[in-house]
């Protein structure tokens, strides 16, 4: 056997070692019975004064400009497309995109809540993707972690003076990875008999890593041409959010 032989059989059963011990999960979004009774109540009740906030963000916003509505709801749409999209991962497990960023940078990070709330719903009824009785976790981590993170690095890099494709970019892609993360500290903190909470969040970000990240940079590209499209064609639209403006 050559030295180069070697190497492959050594990388081959280090990454094997790695990825056999990862626990089970089913998805992205966290599926019925993975999350114990307590903890399911607990991630829905932290959700609510964001969902609060959400609701209002949303009626304020189409009270003042009605023609919203369908920007809005193409939002919504978004969103539930591309993150019913389950790429397969290692383990069974599987990683797909949010689509949430796209929503924040448009309409606030608030808005995004109810958006993802009504997607989460549908997917758990309809598609068997999630699930009910975890609902308000998956809620937190893709309509609520995600899309405040997604709006605060749009933020930054606008007063950093960032291109503004750029800023799109890494908003949509830092906002999904930040999701993830979120999904598998969830995880952690409801799983970690046979080692730390570190430890168990260590093996779930490791489950997800090699299908989320380049996942992440698609989402990133994906929505920075959906934001040029619109530039083209809802002009009237974003001038109404005060985002065409921007794009000067």
């Amino acid at each position: 056997m050559s030295r180069n032989e070697k190497r492959i059989l050594i990388l081959a059963g280090v990454f094997a070692l790695t990825f056999g011990i990862v626990p089970n999960v089913s998805a992205m979004h966290i599926m019925e019975g993975y999350l114990p009774g307590g903890f399911c109540i607990a991630w829905g009740v932290l959700c609510i004064p964001f969902l609060a906030a959400g609701f209002l963000s949303i009626k304020k916003t189409l009270n003042e400009h009605r023609n919203l509505i369908t920007l809005l709801a193409m939002s919504g749409a978004f969103v539930f497309v591309i993150s019913s999209l389950k790429i397969p991962s290692v383990t069974g497990s599987c990683s797909h995109m949010t689509g949430t960023g796209l929503g924040a940078i448009l309409f606030g990070p608030s808005a995004v809540s109810i958006l993802g709330l009504i997607v989460l719903l549908f997917q758990a009824i309809l598609l068997a993707h999630g699930g009910l009785t975890t609902i308000g976790a998956n809620t937190f981590s893709m309509a609520i972690a995600g899309p405040f993170v997604s709006y605060g690095i749009y933020i930054l890099c606008k007063k950093l003076n960032v291109n503004k494709k750029a800023a799109v970019f890494l908003a949509a892609a830092l906002g999904d990875l930040f999701t993830y993360c979120v999904t598998a500290g969830q995880m952690a903190l409801a799983h970690h008999a046979d080692t730390t909470v570190m430890g168990a969040l260590g093996k779930f970000l490791a489950v997800f890593a090699p299908t989320q990240v380049p996942l992440a940079i698609i989402e990133g590209i994906i929505t920075a041409v959906i934001v040029m499209g619109l530039e083209s064609y809802a002009k009237p639209e974003l001038r109404a959010l005060g985002f065409l403006k921007e794009a000067k």
